[in-house]
Parts: structure tokens; sequence; C-alpha cells
């Protein structure tokens, strides 16, 4: 079905598409665009666009830390490298810096007020108080981030030009209805499906390995159990919550002062909601007020003055911006209208309503208040003793030393790799902050770091007390769990080759039933199972599902199944064209158009790429991530490989 998909994207809707994008680039010479090879610390050069090391490593960070969140573990270093992770970055960064600039070059840009609509929707931007934008906040979130206000602006503009274009070209796109069609008979076509369930008591229990088949299987599985470098750390924290129960009580002069200064803040001011219609003099002012007073709408009479009527809603007084205005405005009562003279001119008002303001006493915001003064007290505390820390490392003493002289008790760490695991593979528990150890992979045995922040007011030293090189254990030590691999191994090699023999005298000719009654198994059977009804039948082992799918008629296969291997077979394959698959294949149309669309907004990526020249440089690319460079022998073995 997906390749029917793909036959479409590349046919005319497609082709007229990849047309339009290439008439837009007559009379710009992209031709030339991004031919120049890549240069200085350039990762991906698309056209105008280029990606540098410090970039690249942020998208390589953020990518990999999606990941991690997804899956809730972290990305082992060489699990990373072994699959490539800096690759599939640099290959999908350099399609949507190219595919953004195409979309730049053809003129599909989003205006300045739609990206500041944009930053208006980030919650994270604002007071949570006063509601306003705080300009520190926002720099702080995004210093978080390693980003700048220039890169959202960038990010935020990319997403938008591209969401553009996708709804541009979705709307009204839809696939024909034979493609629907073919769909529903995929979707609906039936098979029986007959296995039986080959279990691990079939075939006779392994025998304990020798030392000498211990050994052989250990050396040829080195990589599965050779334990990564490792370091053993002392650490010195110093944190908020390491100082808490030292504080005394809250000086009520400071809960005072602190009261005062964010009174206005806290406090609820008066507001009003006030039409304004600018005068231009005296007596127009007295024709304004009149007829307001009659009742007449305000939009009619500022149009009947050649100008427009002012409406406040619900606002205090400083968001009226003539001062003086406002504040004659704000002396008035509830319904009533008077001219007032203000500093950007003469102007009638009408007091539509009034809300009171309301002044928060010093009770109400206690408790705020004193959590906000104990968080500072807190960090002053704790800045206070790493700098005492500091003072004691300058004046000679060692890292050990020093946090016995600022009260603090230093923390001894296992053996641990990069990653937080130690030698039995446990991962570190408890939120350790990965900077800590990143720190210490820095070091050299006996090396100690500087006083480093994390966040929220968190610093750490450490020392490397003995520095493990990556090794293979002894057979002594690796004897338990190699024991256990090996004979696990042996087990389902004797269940392959027993469900093997069986399959293969089902397709000699005897019958599915006779040979699973020959080995004492009982066969399972499901008839008209279809793509549509298959998810009612959990019983059904997921990979037997996809053997039972993905076969031909009569075709005898082997399958995983839960703690065991299943042999079986699928017959009588059924198309199902009555009034279900007409209802079906409609019901279908807009799952298959999304499909579509996804093929053409490839073939455009591609086109992109192609078209604009786009230059990378993979090897700058697994630097920027953190990677030693491939051996250029490898190298040439992994191009010749691929």
């Amino acid at each position: 079905m997906l390749a029917a998909i793909r036959n479409f994207a590349k046919s005319w809707p497609a082709r007229i598409l990849l047309a339009l994008l290439a008439i837009s680039f007559v009379g710009w010479g992209v031709t030339n665009t991004g031919t120049s090879a890549i240069q200085g610390d350039e990762v991906i050069k698309a056209g105008s666009r280029v990606v540098d090391s410090a970039s690249f490593r942020r998208q390589y960070e953020n990518y990999k830390k999606a990941i991690e969140e997804e899956q809730g573990q972290p990305i082992p270093a060489d699990v990373a490298d072994a699959n490539r992770l800096d690759q599939i970055v640099l290959n999908g960064l350099a399609t949507r810096e190219a595919f953004a600039e195409l979309l730049s070059k053809v003129g599909v840009r989003p205006s300045d007020k739609l990206v500041l609509a944009q930053i208006q929707k980030i919650p994270a931007f604002f007071d949570p108080v006063t509601g306003r934008f705080d300009k520190i906040t926002f720099e702080r979130m995004l210093g978080q981030n390693n980003m700048t206000p220039k890169m959202l602006d960038a990010d935020i503009r990319d997403r938008a030009a591209a969401l553009d274009w996708s709804a541009a070209l979705q709307n009204g796109l839809a696939v024909p209805r034979a493609y629907g069609a073919l769909g529903s008979v995929f979707a609906l076509e039936t098979r029986d499906l007959a296995y039986f369930l080959v279990t691990p008591q079939s075939v006779p229990q392994p025998p304990k390995p020798t030392d000498a088949q211990l050994q052989a299987f250990i050396n040829q599985n080195r990589t599965r159990y050779t334990l990564p470098e490792m370091r053993q750390v002392t650490m010195v924290v110093f944190s908020p919550e390491s100082v808490g129960a030292s504080l005394g009580p809250i000086d009520p002069a400071e809960l005072k002062k602190r009261y005062d200064f964010r009174k206005d803040t806290l406090s609820r001011p008066e507001s009003r909601t006030i039409v304004q219609i600018p005068a231009k003099d005296a007596a127009s002012a007295q024709a304004i007020v009149q007829r307001l007073r009659r009742g007449e709408p305000a939009e009619a009479i500022a149009k009947s003055q050649g100008v427009a009527a002012i409406t406040f809603t619900d606002k205090p007084r400083t968001a009226i911006a003539d001062r003086k205005a406002g504040e004659a405005a704000f002396k008035l009562q509830a319904g009533e209208i008077a001219a007032v003279q203000g500093d950007l001119g003469l102007s009638v008002v009408q007091i539509v309503s009034v809300v009171p303001g309301r002044e928060v006493t010093i009770e109400e915001a206690r408790p705020m208040l004193e959590a906000e003064i104990r968080k500072d007290m807190l960090a002053q505390k704790t800045y206070a003793q790493s700098t005492a820390f500091d003072d004691a490392r300058s004046g000679g003493a060692s890292l050990a030393d020093a946090a016995k002289q600022v009260g603090i008790t230093p923390i001894q760490l296992p053996p641990l790799s990069a990653e937080g695991v130690d030698a039995l593979g446990r991962q570190l528990q408890g939120g350790f902050p990965p900077k800590i150890l990143q720190t210490a992979f820095t070091l050299p045995a006996g090396g100690e770091s500087e006083t480093t922040e994390l966040d929220d007011g968190v610093s750490f030293a450490v020392r490397v007390e003995k520095v493990i090189p990556a090794h293979l254990p002894p057979l002594e030590q690796l004897r338990p769990v190699a024991t256990v691999d090996l004979m696990r191994r042996d087990l389902i090699q004797a269940l392959e080759a027993r469900a093997e023999a069986l399959a293969a005298r089902i397709r000699k000719g005897e019958t599915l039933d006779a040979v699973a009654a020959s080995a004492g198994y009982a066969p399972v059977r499901t008839a008209a199972l279809s793509r549509q009804t298959a998810s009612a039948h959990p019983e059904i082992p997921r990979e037997v599902l996809g053997r039972a799918f993905g076969s031909k008629p009569g075709e005898v296969w082997t399958a995983r199944a839960p703690n065991a291997l299943a042999v079986g077979r699928i017959d009588n394959v059924q198309m199902e064209s009555g009034p279900a698959a007409a209802q079906l294949a409609e019901q279908g149309r807009g799952e298959l158009t999304a499909a579509v669309f996804n093929e053409m907004r490839e073939a455009a990526q591609t086109y992109a790429r192609a078209k604009l020249k786009v230059k990378t440089d993979a090897d700058r690319a697994r630097a920027a991530a953190g990677f030693e460079p491939i051996p250029k022998d490898k190298a040439k073995t992994a191009e010749k490989k691929g």
C-alpha cells in the first residue's frame, strides 16, 4: 500500500509541485548557490544559511534529550556513537535548512506580527504576577536552552513558513477514490491462520558450560562484557537544601521592607472602562459632551468629528497614554462625562464603569514573601559557603580539607562510567546531575575541578580519586552472567533447529495438524483473520501476526513468540468487494491523503537539498557531537559496505 502511495507521489501532482518550485527559482541564479565547499567552522551550508559547530551541538543535544525523555533513560555515548546519532541529526538538519531556504526564496516568509504573536503564546516568558512580558525571564529561559533571541526568531520563522506551505498544499488535496478502494481491499482481505508453539520444554536443556567454553563465548562477545572507562570520584555539593536547617527566623523588618517594595505589584489597582473622544476645541468638546449625555453612540459622534473614539476596557490608570488625561478621568465617578485637558490635547471622556482596587495586606502576602526571603537567604548562605570553600582551596587546602573547614561532608561515589553506570550495570539513582560526571571525565587521576554552578543555586566541585580504564573483567567475575547468556543461546539454537525441522516436514507434504500432534502440540486456528479484526485477537503473538499478513498462501514459516517459537501457515486468502469495502474506501481517503501529502513533502525536501547543492561536513559534525574521529581505514571500510 505504501508503495502505491509513493508511486502516486511521484506522479503528475508531485511533478507539478516540483515544477512550481523550480519556476520560482528562475532569475535568482540559484544554480550556483551552495557550490562552494564547506569552510571555516561550517557544518552545514544551504544557500545563504550556515550551521556552525556550536549550533549543531545545540541541535544534537536537544534531539538526544528528546529521545532520552521519550525512552525514560539516558543514551550512553557508545550507544549514540554506534547508532550514528550525529549523522541522523546532520542529515535531518541539512534537509530542514535546505527546505527553509527554499521557502524563503520563493517568498514564503512570516511577518514580524506573526512571529511576535507566536512569542506571546509562550507563557514561560511572562511574569506570573503582573501578566506582562518579562525581558529578564525571556533571556533567562532562552539561556537555559542555549538559545538567543535571534535564534528563537529564526526558529519561529522557519516553523511558521513550513506550516503555511503545508496548509496551502493540503487545502483541497484528496486522493482518487481508486486509492481508497485499494486500501479497503487491503484492509478487509481475510485469511485462515494455523500455527502451533514449540516450547523450550520440548528440547533438552543445555549442559552447564565449562570454563573453556565460557571464556571462548566471552571472547566472541567482548563488546557486550567489556566495562567502559570508569572514575572513582569524591564530590562536594553546595545547595540550599544543605544549609536550610541552619537558617534562623525571618527578620520582621526585612518582611516589611519586602512588602513595601512588592505591594504595588501584589495589589490590584483600580481599573476603569473609559471612552475617550479627541476634541478640536472647547466648543467641539461641549458639543460632544451633550451628544454623549443624550445617548448617542461614541463611535458615531467621533466619526462626525473626523476622529476615532478610543476605548479602554477595564484598564488601570497607567494604561492611558495621556498621563494628565488619565489622572483627570480617574477623578470622575462612574457614568460621568467631562471634557479634560491632557498633555496630548483636549478630549472628552466617558466613565462607563469602575472596578475598585484592592490592596493586599502584609498578612495576606506573608506566606509568599517569607518563601521569597527564605529562598534568598538560602542562596546567600550557599554562596557564602562556596566562596569560603574556594578561599580555603586558594590557600592550599585540598578539596576534602576545604570542605571540612566550611562544614560540608564530601560524598564518595563508587566507580562510575560517564553515563553513571556502576560495575554491575546499575544506573546511579536520585536524579544525579550529568554535568558532575561530565566534569569528572575531563580530569586525570588526582585532578580536582573548580567550583562549578548548576541550576537553582547549586554548585559542586569534584576530585578524581582513581581512573579505571576500559577492560574485560576476569572469568571469575563474569561467570554467573556469562553462564546464563551462553545457556540461553544454546537453548534458543536448539529450539530454532527443532522448529525448523517440524516446518520442513510440513513443506514436504505432511499436514500441520499431523506434525503438531506427532510432537505433542495443539494447533491454534483462526479463520477469516483480517487486518481490521487482528486487534480482536490479543492471544496471537505479534510476530505471528506479522508473518500471517506477510506470507503467501500455503507458505510455511517460523516466528518468535513469548517463550516459544511458532510454526505456522496461511491458507484461504480472500478479497472483500462488497458494501463494507466501499464504505471503508471512502472513510480511508483522509488517511491516504495525509500519507500522499507526507510523500510529496519529502519529495519537496529532497528537491530542495539537490537544487541548493547542500554541503555537509560529517567529520566536523561528529566532533561537535563529542565523538572521536573515525580512523580513515575504518571509514573506507564503512563506505565499501554502504
